[in-house]
């Protein structure tokens, strides 16, 4: 009888946990794992920095789109919210903020680099300057 409990229990956690949707996700990845999410289709790449810290260095393809800017939530809106954002600023800060503010907007997939361009430049990772 315990075992049969327990089996039930187990069931009914697996139908739970399997049939909840998720409205938007927001995944922290390292550098590395960025690159390798920069080689997929249908991927934005969102550099949140203000525009003079873009110039000074930026990875390839980035669009800037600053956080701190006042029309920030006018500019992210024109991403398509059903493609993965992947976002990075400086050190990580103003990125995790930013993912936040997207998931509240209705965006599905975004991945939040840790470390920000500080971080990508550190570990040698190619980029490129204005």
């Amino acid at each position: 009888m315990k075992k049969v409990s327990i089996i039930l229990s187990f069931l009914v956690l697996l139908v739970f946990s399997c049939t909840e949707q998720v409205e938007g996700e927001i995944k922290v990845v390292s550098p590395e794992e960025m690159q390798t999410l920069l080689q997929l289709d249908n991927v934005q790449l969102v550099d949140v920095r203000t525009s003079k810290e873009y110039k000074s260095g930026y990875i390839a393809l980035a669009q800037n789109i600053d956080f701190m800017s006042p029309t920030f939530d006018i500019d992210i809106q024109t991403l398509d919210k059903a493609k993965p954002v992947l976002l990075y600023c400086q050190k990580g800060g103003r990125s995790a903020k930013c993912a936040e503010k997207m998931i509240d907007l209705g965006f599905k997939k975004i991945y939040d680099m840790q470390g920000g361009f500080s971080k990508w430049e550190h570990e040698g990772l190619p980029y490129k300057k204005k």
